[in-house]
């Protein structure tokens, strides 16, 4: 069997039962959420913007750069061995987040779905493709895609802490309906992108032996991970 192809069927059958199943409850949800008591929706605005990808992108592109440079001027053999793992796991995130970024910002411009803002005056599901203006991109969420791409990622590294991770980008996949930028649907999209692309580039990075390794079943695990750990 090919694990990736038969995940990624999963993730995307996945995907689209969720979207149909959140479609014809997305105005109401979305009206909910929004109507929600102030102290609720502040905590949303205030976590929302963790889900944003540029400061995933720069960070995880100023740690490779910080590594490789390591790895080139030291001499010492331990400290060129940590800064190339180093190297090799802020690559992961970098192509992680980038690669998520890109696909979910082609889709929205493709799509053109109205926020949830336009609700009153294009409905739940109008289309307006090729726009190129945000309000007209509303599926799938950005923010969303980000946050499943990054905590994906640490997911895949840290798979003991894996609950804890898949919580936190469900925290910021929330709080874009709390704060009226999309509707649930959107979300969901979004947070399964995200993780799709996380689990499809550990595969990727497993088949170089770049940080993960196969595991049973073909699995990627970190390449120091003991059996344990798995």
């Amino acid at each position: 069997m090919n694990r990736p192809l038969s995940l990624t069927a999963w993730i995307w059958l996945m995907t689209i039962v969720l979207v149909v199943a959140f479609m014809p409850f997305d105005p109401h949800l979305s009206r909910w959420a929004q109507a929600l008591p102030e102290e609720i929706i502040g905590f949303n605005r205030a976590i929302t913007d963790v889900g944003t990808f540029a400061w995933m992108i720069y960070t995880s592109a100023t740690l490779l750069l910080i590594a490789f440079v390591i790895r080139r001027a030291s001499a010492r053999d331990t400290l060129r061995q940590r800064a190339r793992a180093a190297r090799n796991l802020s690559a992961y995130f970098l192509l992680t987040i980038g690669t998520a970024s890109a696909l979910v910002h082609g889709l929205k411009f493709l799509i053109g779905r109205a926020r949830p803002e336009l609700l009153a005056d294009y409905g739940p599901y109008s289309l307006t493709p090729f726009t190129g203006n945000t309000v007209f991109e509303s599926f799938p969420s950005g923010h969303s895609a980000a946050a499943g791409a990054f905590f994906g990622a640490f997911a895949m590294v840290m798979p003991q802490l894996r609950p804890l991770f898949l919580l936190l980008a469900l925290l910021v996949g929330i709080s874009r309906v709390v704060v009226g930028a999309h509707y649930p649907s959107d979300v969901a999209a979004g947070l399964l992108l995200g993780l799709w692309v996380a689990l499809m580039m550990a595969f990727v990075f497993a088949r170089q032996d770049w940080v993960f390794k196969p595991g049973p079943y073909g699995w990627p695990v970190l390449r120091h991970a003991t059996p344990e750990s798995k």
